[in-house]
């Protein structure tokens, strides 16, 4: 529940601030439903802390920003598949089929060390 909410939260601080980007001063951020069980996979990741726990930050980061990848292209392409997926890419420049954009690498590398402290037990 917990990472499902905190990936809402940061989904629509982000989808806030490219608003205020393009000039829409009333700031709306949006998601949707489908996005609550896909943030909510974080809840996996003391897994995947536990065994990086001995590595530096930059690997840390990097593995989790892959490991979001992976999540983000497997359902993103099972609901594209069902013409229910609320995020598309395709017109952005560094996309893969349309599901991943790649330039964001930075943000879920900042994404998984977020997880990473506020899945600990």
């Amino acid at each position: 529940m917990k990472c499902g909410i905190y990936g809402w939260c940061m989904e629509l601080l982000w989808t806030g601030f490219l608003a205020f980007r393009r000039r829409e001063m009333k700031l709306f951020g949006r998601s949707s439903i489908w996005m609550f069980p896909i943030y909510g996979m974080a809840s996996f990741f003391p897994a995947l802390v536990g065994l990086l726990k001995d590595r530096c930050v930059w690997v840390r980061g990097t593995v989790y920003a892959f490991a979001i990848f992976t999540v983000e292209f497997l359902t993103g392409s099972f609901l594209k598949k069902r013409g229910i997926c609320p995020w598309n890419y395709s017109g952005c420049r560094f996309n893969y089929k349309g599901v991943i954009r790649l330039d964001y690498y930075p943000l879920w590398f900042l994404a998984g060390l977020f997880f990473e402290k506020t899945t600990a037990k």
